[in-house]
């Protein structure tokens, strides 16, 4: 229920945001009317419409794009149309007679006048719905990922459809008091006919702005009224990470913990195993078993990585087992070659599950890359840690469910040292200014190409002269989709503006894996000392597999930089930027 109210606040907060902008002309273009049979429907229509586009394409893939771009070019045309009969009012007449015919087929009463009106209002609704293209803020974000994780259902589709309820709700409130207004300046000064002129005006330039894709690039960016911060407040106060306090070291009893030990048996959804055959909850009784829920193109994995193998190493002989369960983010990293070359280069020696179809993920209602649980002999969780840090609290906790296990056998003493290097090294996070960026549409932030996205197909994108702080941009020719951006003709190059020591592109070669080259520059020059681990002093790499591939490590002060990457040959895919 509470996810319930914060989706809904998050739809009413819609109407500050930028991205509603494009799509107010339209909600106000009938503001003249009776809100009962012309503002009620169009809104109602709208909300239905979203939500049921945004749920079926949780399931339907690649195919609902297509079909919905078909449906917003129709909707545009509506929209146009629509705005030319504000401007003409003989127009209207001719475009209005069909719905009234209809209308009068429908009853002979009186009331085909509002039947029409209220068909009118359901059409322009649901070409409203189809345009309409929020900016995914903490709270969307969090319905739609859950919704990429777990898959369509009803749950998700009455949330998106209480999300969309709550931006309705604002925008019914801003059309009735705009229809108050409206209603009172045609009173006082006669002005029917230039308020109708200047709503066909704005519902063209609506038209306009969504057709060249502002309504998903520049208005995205511009954040003039964000509501990011209130949101995530909201989400901090009524939907916090569940966890017990890191410094809690006494242990209470059984009925305290957290979950029981059926969640052990969750590994049965493993998908394959790597460094171990199948492990079971029966062969897993009496041990002490960290979870780690990873994945090999997630900076914050791998900078947890060498403690979790110091861990594994310093305690395998005092009953400690270690288990990664590797949870994909992106398709690539479902395909068990690819884990399997990732757990030899990166040194794990650990058993490691699969999880491809989220089925451990689901059981432990887990939400994040890393997430550490750790498990007492009696399979019960005592203790939970979500992302970097607080390893020495971590490994207190390893030691306190050890001695518990067996207080007479002696037990490592300390706590690890860990010197990691490379990609695995720790982040200078007092310096990092620029969040983990997406580069597939459908987590995209602050893009900065202009027109925006052209979705699942090519197209040619150009780089801005400047770029602020944490916008990017493509430049060349690309298809950009949901989770990646593919190059379609060489040279290609991806441009960020960026504030932090090191840079990382999670990158993949050729469908076929052949290997691309590339080149780095930092401000328009080689990267010199500052080239990262996969990037020479000129800055030259090649990608290879998919994977992360450190590209900067500045060796100076951190400031505002500007980062490009331009590769030699077409098909290299690109997925997401972090920074350390």
């Amino acid at each position: 229920m509470v996810l319930f109210v914060l989706a809904f606040l998050g739809g009413v907060l819609t109407i500050l945001s930028p991205c509603i902008l494009p799509i107010l002309p339209f909600t106000f273009a009938r503001s003249d009317q009776p809100f009962r049979k012309a503002g009620l429907p169009l809104l109602l229509s709208m909300a239905v419409t979203f939500a049921a586009v945004a749920s079926i394409a949780v399931a339907g893939g690649s195919w609902l794009v297509r079909a919905n771009q078909y449906g917003r070019i129709a909707a545009l045309v509506i929209f146009a149309l629509l705005g030319l009969s504000l401007l003409l009012p003989g127009l209207a007449d001719r475009l209005t007679r069909p719905l009234v015919q209809l209308g009068s087929r429908l009853t002979q009463t009186a009331s085909s006048g509002t039947r029409a009106s209220v068909l009118q209002s359901l059409l322009l609704g649901f070409a409203t719905g189809l345009l309409w293209a929020p900016c995914a803020g903490p709270i969307l974000g969090l319905i739609l990922t859950g919704a990429a994780l777990q898959g369509a259902s009803a749950h998700t589709s009455l949330l998106l459809l209480t999300y969309a309820a709550g931006a309705a709700t604002s925008l019914a409130v801003a059309l009735l008091a705009g229809g108050r207004i409206f209603a009172a300046m045609k009173r006082s000064l006669g002005a029917e006919e230039w308020i109708r002129r200047i709503l066909g005006v704005a519902v063209l330039i609506g038209v306009i702005a969504v057709a060249f894709g502002l309504d998903r690039g520049i208005l995205t960016r511009l954040s003039l009224a964000s509501t990011s911060g209130v949101e995530q407040g909201l989400l901090d106060r009524f939907h916090p990470r569940v966890r017990i306090p890191a410094q809690t070291l006494t242990i209470t009893d059984a009925g305290s913990t957290l979950t029981q030990a059926s969640l052990l048996s969750s590994l049965s959804g493993a998908t394959a195993w790597i460094n171990s055959p199948p492990l079971t909850a029966e062969q897993l009784k009496g041990k002490v078993v960290l979870i780690d829920f990873w994945t090999y193109s997630c900076i914050n994995c791998l900078r947890t990585l060498p403690y979790i193998r110091a861990w594994a190493e310093k305690y395998k002989d005092s009953g400690l087992v270690v288990i990664g369960v590797h949870t994909p983010e992106f398709p690539f990293e479902k395909d068990l070659s690819h884990v399997q070359k990732a757990v030899r280069d990166l040194g794990i020696t650990y058993p490691v599950a699969l999880d491809n179809d989220y089925a451990i993920w689901t059981a432990f209602n887990n939400e994040y890359w890393p997430a550490h649980y750790f498990i007492d002999s009696n399979g019960n969780v005592r203790y939970q840690h979500f992302g970097e840090g607080e390893y020495d609290q971590s490994e207190q906790w390893i030691q306190q469910l050890l001695k518990e296990r067996d207080g007479q056998q002696p037990l490592p003493t300390g706590i690890v040292n860990v010197e990691a290097r490379g990609a695995e090294a720790a982040p200078d996070m007092s310096d990092v200014q620029s969040p983990e960026t997406y580069i597939g549409y459908e987590r995209a932030q602050h893009f900065a190409s202009p027109g925006g996205f052209k979705q699942d197909a090519a197209q040619t994108y150009t780089i801005p002269a400047q770029l602020a702080l944490n916008e990017w941009a493509l430049g060349g020719k690309w298809i950009d989709h949901d989770q990646t951006a593919v190059l379609q003709s060489a040279p290609g190059r991806i441009a960020f503006r960026f504030h932090a020591r090191d840079l990382h592109l999670v990158l993949g070669p050729t469908a076929d894996g052949k290997p691309v080259s590339f080149r780095v520059t930092i401000d328009g020059q080689a990267p010199g000392e500052n080239h990262g681990m996969d990037t020479d002093e000129q800055g030259n790499g090649t990608v290879t597999e998919h994977r992360l591939y450190q590209l900067v490590r500045q060796k100076g002060a951190v400031r505002d930089r500007t980062f490009e990457i331009e590769f030699s040959a077409p098909k290299v895919q690109a997925f997401a930027f972090t920074f350390g």
